[in-house]
């Protein structure tokens, strides 16, 4: 019985080394596969974070073009005000036929 005990244990002992061996080539990998990704993670951030400037700059540029187009037509509406109403009619005239 003490020599099936033995190769009991043995056995137990070389299983728990093949899964020590496998866990520790399991950790390598997933430390290699991160240090590949990690500089494409990374140049994937720099690009969102830029985008996300440009997107910025965009709106501000939107936003500015938005103001100077309201002034213009406040200026145009106060420099020549009957010429404003007589063409909001008209415009109003022109939608009202075409909706019929």
């Amino acid at each position: 019985m003490n020599e099936t005990h033995a190769g009991v244990s043995s056995a137990r002992t070389e299983a728990a080394d093949l899964v020590d061996r496998t866990a520790q080539g399991a950790h390598q990998t997933v430390d290699r596969l991160a240090q590949q990704a990690a500089p494409a993670v990374q140049k994937l951030q720099d690009q969102m974070e830029d985008a996300g400037e440009m997107l910025q700059e965009r709106a501000e540029q939107m936003r500015d073009m938005g103001r100077q187009w309201r002034e213009g037509l406040r200026s145009s509406v106060r420099e020549h005000p009957l010429t404003t109403v007589v063409a909001a009619l008209a415009v109003g005239a022109l939608i009202a036929r075409l909706s019929r």
